[in-house]
């Protein structure tokens, strides 16, 4: 799925990539296999004929998108929380993601001293197919997807068709799912018992509904016939077949002009800057700061146009239009 692409011109490596590359790297430690531990176990078999778990709607409140938005990812993977699920050491505190405000990290050494890796996405759109679902968490379908010896996806699922999902993303030399549907376990117990959220100060996109950020009409112009759907809990895309629009928002630092980001006016008093894509591919991204975030960082708002790469027409042009949009509709800081 098409996904907004962040502006990290000038900033430190993404939490997000350093993970990624850490977890490519093989798993060479010895010791106990936690997967052969005596884990209670987190699922429970979905009844027979409960068509609504398998095919929903699911309409359970508390893990509504516009509930889901404001909550802090990093809370479910602190050393306390994590070292309440008896999977072994925690020695760091959470590492979250620079360019999200869904997503965190972080690992858990096990009584052998092998390294589980856990990566939470909350909102996560690229959840295991339908036919890995093997039960409930919570009352939620519970999805479960091994790929390899050691990697491992588990994703409570919070809403379907379009799917979004409470996923963690496990490495782990040893049977790298069933920490993964621990701590899936957890997560969906503390989101339905008062979990932490972020601040949501007057105008802050962390409230924003992406999806209702643009008319349809204007999308049009750039995507003809396009439909919407969530990429995310922030970020939306209008796709037909092979051009999409996404619209998205995100933390990061205050864009600035360099690297073949140049300036544009979006109107409304707003400058945004925007950056073509070289090498023959018909996309163009127009970023542009909202509101402050935290430290350094502001609240970033973005327009993501991708056609296709034969495309002889103007990517930054039709990016622009939406953004133009876009800014008549965000909260007012």
């Amino acid at each position: 799925m098409h996904r907004v692409f962040p502006d990290v011109r000038h900033r430190r490596l993404p939490t997000l990539f350093l993970l990624v590359t850490a977890l490519a790297l093989p798993l060479t430690a010895c010791g106990q296999d936690l997967g052969k531990s005596n884990f209670a176990r987190t699922t429970v078999p979905a009844a027979a004929g409960t068509g609504q778990v398998a095919d929903g709607p699911i309409t359970d409140a508390a893990v509504a998108a516009d509930v889901l938005r404001t909550i802090q990812p990093c809370q479910f993977l602190t050393k306390d929380a994590l070292g309440a699920l008896g999977l072994g050491t925690v020695e760091a505190d959470p590492s979250p993601s620079s360019i999200a405000f869904d997503k965190c990290s972080n690992k858990v050494k096990d009584p052998g001293g092998k390294e589980i890796r856990f990566a939470l996405e909350i909102g996560s759109t690229t959840a295991p197919r339908a036919d890995k679902t093997t039960g409930q968490a919570g009352g939620l379908p519970l999805r479960v997807n091994k790929t390899g010896d050691t990697d491992c996806t588990v994703a409570a699922m919070t809403a379907l068709n379009p799917d979004l999902a409470l996923a963690v993303s496990v490495t782990y030399a040893g049977d790298p799912c069933r920490p993964g549907q621990t701590l899936v376990n957890a997560v969906v117990q503390k989101v339905h018992n008062s979990p932490e959220k972020y601040s949501t100060p007057s105008g802050t996109v962390l409230t924003a509904d992406p999806c209702a950020m643009a008319d349809t009409a204007v999308v049009a112009a750039a995507v003809p016939s396009a439909k919407s759907a969530p990429s995310g809990l922030h970020s939306c895309e209008w796709r037909d077949r092979g051009p999409a629009v996404t619209v998205g928002f995100l933390p990061g630092l205050p864009p600035i002009v360099g690297d073949g980001y140049s300036k544009v006016d979006l109107g409304n008093g707003v400058t945004a800057f925007q950056k073509q894509a070289t090498e023959g591919s018909a996309r163009c991204k127009v970023q542009w700061q909202h509101r402050p975030w935290q430290g350094d960082d502001v609240e970033l708002a973005q327009v993501d146009y991708q056609g296709y790469d034969d495309d002889n027409g103007d990517p930054c042009g039709k990016a622009v239009t939406v953004a133009k949009n876009v800014v008549t509709k965000l909260p007012k800081p």
